[in-house]
C-alpha cells in the first residue's frame, strides 16, 4: 500500500466564486437599460438561487447574464439545475435554480464501473460523495482522469488530493 498513488473524484464548486458571480449579475441588471426598471431580485440560498422579475423575457436575460458571469469565474454550468418558471405575486415571474453539488451513490457506482472496465489494475473506493481512485503508477491515474474528462456527465467532476 505504501507505493500506491491516488486521487479523489468529487463534484463541488467554489461558493465564493458563485457569490461573486451573483453580485456581478445584480450590478449588471441595475445598469442595463432594458433591465433597469424590471425590479429584479436575485436571492442566493444554501442550495438554490431564486430569480424574481417582471417578465419571462427579462428572466431569460438575467439567467443569460448569470451564466456568463459564472463561466467567466470558472464555474461549470452543470451546477445549475433550473426549475420551471412560475407566476409570482403582482404578475411577476419566479424561477428557482437548484445548485448541484456532490456525487450520488448511483453516479459513484457508475464512475467506478467505467474505471474498472477500462483499467482493471486501478482500484476505486466510494467514500460518501467522493470516489477515491488508487493505482500502482501515476500513468494509470492520468489515463483515468483523461477518460473521465472525455465523458459528458450531468455533474461537473473535479479531481483533488492527487498523491503521487
Amino acid at each position: 500500500m505504501a507505493g500506491d498513488c491516488s486521487f479523489d473524484i468529487v463534484s463541488q464548486f467554489d461558493e465564493q466564486e458563485l457569490v461573486n458571480a451573483i453580485d456581478q449579475t445584480r450590478r449588471d441588471v441595475q445598469t442595463r437599460y432594458d433591465l433597469k426598471d424590471t425590479n429584479t431580485d436575485i436571492a442566493l440560498a444554501k442550495e438554490s438561487i431564486t430569480i424574481v422579475t417582471d417578465s419571462e423575457l427579462s428572466l431569460k436575460s438575467v439567467r443569460d447574464i448569470l451564466e456568463s458571469k459564472a463561466v467567466r469565474r470558472k464555474l461549470s454550468l452543470k451546477i445549475f439545475k433550473p426549475g420551471k418558471e412560475e407566476s409570482a405575486a403582482g404578475s411577476r415571474v419566479r424561477q428557482v435554480i437548484q445548485l448541484q453539488q456532490g456525487i450520488t451513490q448511483e453516479q459513484a457506482k457508475e464512475i467506478s464501473k467505467i474505471i474498472r472496465d477500462a483499467y482493471p489494475k486501478v482500484r476505486t473506493q466510494i467514500q460518501g460523495d467522493a470516489v477515491r481512485v488508487m493505482a500502482k503508477n501515476r500513468d494509470d491515474l492520468q489515463a483515468v482522469i483523461a477518460l473521465l474528462k472525455q465523458k459528458d456527465y450531468p455533474i461537473p467532476l473535479d479531481f483533488i488530493n492527487y498523491r503521487g
